[in-house]
């Protein structure tokens, strides 16, 4: 990843791309999201199901007990 790359935490990177909502607004005024800024370090996009958030039966299943 980036922090491997990069030879600091995973930490200071988040803390980086974190600081860079925090500036101005870029040339389409317009600051660009956090999800944008997170996006590969919070999900690898290629594993998931492309109709993940619309297709119920990924939700099959969901909340309900486990056996532990």
């Amino acid at each position: 990843g980036e922090a491997t790359a990069r030879n600091i935490s995973k930490s200071d990177v988040v803390r980086e791309r974190l600081a860079q909502g925090a500036g101005p607004a870029g040339a389409n005024g317009r600051r660009s999201s956090l999800w944008s800024r997170m996006r590969d370090l919070v999900i690898a996009s290629d594993r998931l199901p492309r109709d993940l958030s619309s297709n119920k039966k990924h939700l099959r299943g969901y909340g309900k007990n486990r056996s532990h």
